[in-house]
């Protein structure tokens, strides 16, 4: 395994330097939490509402108001949280700014941060194709640099992914409740929709889907020349007929929907970053949406 040089550390501290003025800026107000949920300290009591689970009725204050109440709790601070991380050759694609697999890394700055924020501990389990590795977990802003930089060191692999693998191992790894992050382009024909909800079971989980354009929506630029990144098969395609490019649009929405469909069934977050686009406005987006909607419930 090769060191990482000079230039390369330097590198990643500048993206984490990056990372670290961006969300903050975007992201305003005390740390509530990366993916807020349930704690295990008791909060306050409110007025019950469609869709509170009802296991959190409150029976003394609704005995004295007559109004069904639920008792709230106050959110856990110190998580325990693990990033399941597909660099498998899939993602060694890109026709934008970057490749999935640089884009993949950025978010494992970004959420490696986020997370490890309040004093929670980051670990994260890496496949580079064939078996997974795991990185044990680390608290702080120098946990998560370690993290950072392990993930970078890894050899690049050469078979294809196993995200059912990935997500089961992950699961072994999660000893006490706390977060999970999966890290994918979730191109994979396995059954990581059932690997997906047994993590779910103890464990607050996101999936960020890594996408680049091109495999959404083809563009009219003649005769394609593609390789698949895990086989190594050719194939070419002409891009020039509207027809087909329809067709594989519609096709890549339907796989697209798919994939969505498997991780909605686990009941998981979903978020979607594109080589094309401001993936840190996205992830902030996505952090203050879900500490809104927290707030409400």
């Amino acid at each position: 395994m090769a060191p990482v040089n000079a230039a390369d550390l330097r590198t990643l501290d500048r993206l984490q330097l990056l990372i670290t003025r961006r969300l903050d800026g975007l992201l305003h107000g005390d740390y509530l939490g990366l993916l807020p949920g349930p704690g295990s300290e008791p909060g306050e009591a409110r007025e019950y509402r469609p869709g509170d689970d009802v296991r959190h009725i409150d029976w003394p204050v609704t005995a004295r108001t007559t109004v069904p109440h639920v008792r709230t709790t106050v959110a856990d601070r110190e998580l325990e949280a693990w990033l399941a991380v597909d660099l498998s050759p899939s993602l060694d694609f890109g026709t934008v700014n970057m490749l999935k697999r640089d884009l993949a890394v950025n978010a494992v700055a970004a959420f490696s941060y986020l997370a490890g924020r309040g004093g929670n501990r980051v670990g994260a389990v890496v496949t580079e194709g064939g078996r997974s590795k795991a990185i044990p977990p680390r608290p702080g802003r120098a946990g998560s640099r370690s993290l950072l930089r392990a993930v970078t060191e890894l050899p690049r692999g050469t078979g294809p992914g196993n995200l059912p693998e990935l997500l089961d191992t992950t699961r072994r790894h999660t000893r006490r409740r706390g977060m999970a992050i999966v890290i994918s382009d979730f191109i994979d024909e396995g059954d990581w929709p059932r690997e997906l909800r047994r993590l779910s079971v103890r464990q607050q989980v996101l999936c960020v889907e890594v996408v680049d354009p091109a495999e959404l929506r083809l563009p009219d630029v003649g005769v394609l020349d593609l390789i698949d990144p895990e086989t190594g098969d050719h194939v070419e395609v002409q891009t020039a007929g509207a027809r087909f490019r329809a067709r594989y649009e519609a096709a890549a929405a339907e796989q697209r929907a798919r994939i969505a469909a498997g991780i909605r069934g686990a009941g998981a977050a979903h978020l979607r970053l594109s080589t094309g686009a401001d993936w840190l406005r996205d992830i902030a987006a996505f952090v203050a949406e879900r500490r809104h909607l927290a707030a409400y419930r």
